[in-house]
């Protein structure tokens, strides 16, 4: 009865016409960028975040929210059009679903990916309306030890997660975490590590990072490539799934939805994991596993929903925790406190239109992204033929102006440009930068607790371990750690996430 009343007040909340509206822009937004390839999720969110700091909170959380699973959806567009993935989630979507465009059934394979995308992602927020308001009770039994030793869980989660080089990976947190101590140190009230530049002292803007290292050398990596595009436009075909197509793929949509409902709330790549353990699951369940990757809607339709039932599902940690589990979450986390909001469980109890109006607005963006996407396939479809050449003025011109708006200051734009150069040659080198700014997140934010869980005990190193909740975290994360040093799993691993080697 509880659940109803918190979500009727959500709907109240959702249904408001402002609300209405940035959900819809939100959405929209993030599909016309999200179909463009190469541009995944979180250069869309970190090129659009500064379009929400001037809106209510409410409203700017919804509209980011709906730019995240909007973005999540236009990349599945572009991999089945034109075989070109926007983010590592989309990467098994081309296998099945560019060859059912090839074949001619590229309508019926939008559909497919619309539909369950759309069955998986209202399903995915049940469970987040259900399963938060209890972990949330749980959250307030946390003290500093115990949200310094999450963190810790979260960040060797995010490392475990990765796709591509483990050491790799550990460096980039490394880094993320010290990029993350440069400023004011928050007890003494002494600037440190800022290199006698005034701009230095209140930190360095997270969002400022996102768009160097995710929108800026996603420009730079764009135009090196040289643009190989398979023009099938003209052979969309029927929109509607024939019946063997709906019989087939109605029981992989289930499958792959249940599947990233629950990895998705693990911290790292809850949707990449989601995406290719769907696809092996799919094939080792078939009973004709050799049309996999040969135009099998299976193929489509698990992989398609498990992703986006863990983009939904991978807000659970946040809203709960105040804990991001991926780089998305990280930039909803600065977009949060940009708002002085802070992330966790109070939000539920001080700011309840925010966290019900949120949930709500979900169930109305999956509804959206629907009638945004079938409808309106022929303008994604004329949008891809516009080269990227002609495109990337804009797309910069974008990134700068938002950087300069966070703080009206030039420096920003420069600081941009250092890691937008160094995001490039990290992305030759195949360093993930999505460690990075979940260490950037994170990092002043475990000192905290690290201190604070210090100055309670009186320098006491032993309180992490005599507290039970803390403990246990902390031999999760060792058993994680002992768990990816042994050689069958590396070796999984490895065979997971095959495409970034």
């Amino acid at each position: 009865m509880e659940l109803l009343e918190h979500l009727s007040l959500g709907f109240s909340v959702a249904f408001t016409l402002e609300n209405l509206t940035y959900a819809f822009l939100g959405a929209l937004l993030g599909t016309l960028i999200g179909v463009l390839p190469g541009i995944g999720p979180v250069p869309t969110i970190a090129m659009l975040l500064p379009l929400t700091y001037i809106l209510p909170p409410t409203a700017g959380l919804i509209m980011l929210a709906g730019i995240y699973y909007g973005a999540q959806y236009g990349g599945s567009t572009t991999a089945i059009l034109v075989a070109l993935p926007g983010e590592t989630s989309a990467v098994v979507t081309v296998l099945d679903g560019h060859q059912m465009a090839k074949n001619g059934r590229a309508g019926a394979a939008l559909s497919i990916a619309a539909l369950g995308s759309f069955f998986a992602g209202c399903f995915a927020t049940i469970l987040l309306a259900a399963f938060a308001p209890p972990l949330a009770e749980v959250a307030f039994k946390f003290g500093p030890a115990e949200y310094f030793s999450l963190m810790v869980l979260g960040l060797i989660g995010a490392v475990v997660l990765a796709s591509g080089s483990l050491p790799k990976a550990i460096c980039m947190i490394i880094l993320g975490l010290l990029l993350g101590m440069i400023g004011t140190d928050v007890n003494s009230g002494v600037a440190r590590f800022d290199f006698g530049i005034p701009e230095l002292q209140d930190g360095i803007d997270f969002a400022v990072v996102a768009m160097g290292v995710f929108g800026l050398a996603e420009i730079m990596n764009n135009l090196a490539q040289k643009e190989n595009r398979v023009d099938i436009t003209d052979k969309i075909g029927s929109l509607y799934p024939n019946k063997q197509e709906f019989k087939e793929a109605a029981p992989a949509v289930v499958r792959g939805t249940v599947l990233g409902s629950a990895l998705g709330i693990l911290p790292g790549g809850g949707a990449v994991l989601s995406s290719f353990a769907s696809y092996t699951l799919e094939k080792k369940l078939s009973s004709s596993p050799e049309r996999f990757g040969k135009g099998h809607p299976a193929g489509l339709a698990g992989p398609e929903s498990a992703n986006n039932a863990a983009a939904q599902t991978s807000f659970i940690p946040l809203l709960t925790l105040g804990i991001p589990g991926n780089a998305v979450m990280a930039l909803m986390v600065g977009a949060m406190t940009i708002h002085n909001i802070q992330p966790g469980p109070q939000v539920m109890s001080s700011h309840p239109e925010l966290f019900w109006g949120l949930i709500a607005s979900m169930w109305i963006g999956n509804l959206m992204l629907v009638i945004l996407n079938l409808p309106l396939v022929g303008l994604w479809v004329k949008l891809l033929k516009v080269p990227y050449r002609v495109l990337f003025p804009a797309i910069l011109l974008f990134c700068t102006v938002g950087v300069y708006s966070l703080n009206y200051n030039a420096f920003d734009i420069y600081v941009m440009g250092i890691f937008g150069i160094i995001g490039y040659i990290w992305t030759k080198l195949k360093c993930e930068g999505a460690p990075l700014l979940l260490g950037l997140v994170l990092g002043p934010m475990m000192e905290e607790n690290f201190r604070r869980a210090l100055l309670l005990s009186r320098g006491d190193f032993l309180t992490f371990v005599e507290r039970p909740l803390s403990l246990t975290l902390l031999l999760m994360a060792l058993g994680l750690v002992i768990l990816v040093a042994l050689p069958s799993i590396r070796k999984k691993r490895e065979e997971t996430f095959v495409e970034e080697d």
